[in-house]
């Protein structure tokens, strides 16, 4: 089954080529889940945990205040953060784990550099950075992966055929609430306080010594006050542009 897959995301992947052209124009999908029918307002907070450590600022807001939210989860973070997958694996109520990648490897299939990191560069290595996250998140023992996002959050479309035919969806998001975790805490706080229904958040897990980390803390306490609730990429119909859900 593992080989006819592969097999199916490199016809995707060909096809592509032929009908575009080998140059391929890199996306950074965006995604609104449904609006609430209630009136009273609904986002997704989504984190991504790339490498390093855990935010402990973030993670023990969270628990605190009841608010969910998908955490995207390296092999390599997975690897270094036992203590925070545990504290995440006793509240499933409010976190899933998904896959972001077995080494934080963009998802672009062409040679390149996307903030300085180093592109997958090929069919093959982007499907075993996908493969890789996946299969780090099964020694966990979380329920397999539904979604996925790359390092970087940008694609070539050709990757995102691929994935997709692999059967997980890809999260974009519609507001970068802290920057890629360089932003400081005003700055965190003004983005992430201003979302409104229907918007997903991305912000990061993983950067415990970041000023960002203290904005995080305070916007989603803002919206909280502001009565919105919070709700999981699976408790919710998310859509995303460039075929990333559809």
């Amino acid at each position: 089954m593992r080989l006819l897959q592969k097999q199916l995301c490199m016809v995707a992947m060909s096809l592509w080529m032929i009908s575009h052209g080998t140059a391929a124009t890199l996306v950074e999908p965006t995604m609104h889940i449904k609006a609430d029918a209630s009136g009273g307002g609904r986002v997704a907070l989504t984190l991504d945990a790339c490498g390093g450590q855990t935010d402990n600022r973030i993670l023990s807001a969270l628990v605190a205040n009841k608010i969910p939210a998908t955490i995207f989860v390296t092999g390599i973070w997975l690897k270094r953060n036992a203590a925070a997958v545990e504290i995440m694996r006793a509240h499933p109520d409010l976190f899933e784990l998904e896959n972001h990648g077995g080494r934080h490897i963009p998802a672009v299939d062409t040679p390149q550099k996307i903030y300085g990191i180093r592109s997958a560069g090929s069919p093959e290595a982007v499907l075993a950075e996908v493969e890789a996250g996946a299969a780090a998140l099964a020694t966990t023992g979380e329920p397999a992966p539904k979604w996925f996002r790359g390092a970087t959050a940008e694609y070539s479309p050709s990757a995102i055929a691929m994935i997709r035919k692999l059967g997980f969806k890809i999260a974009g998001f519609s507001i970068n609430g802290d920057g890629g975790s360089l932003l400081g805490a005003k700055e965190t706080t003004k983005r992430i306080a201003a979302a409104k229904d229907g918007d997903v958040i991305i912000a990061h897990i993983n950067q415990p010594t970041h000023a960002a980390g203290e904005g995080v803390v305070e916007g989603l306490l803002a919206l909280k006050a502001k009565g919105l609730t919070f709700v999981r990429l699976d408790d919710a119909d998310g859509v995303g542009n460039h075929g990333t859900t559809d």
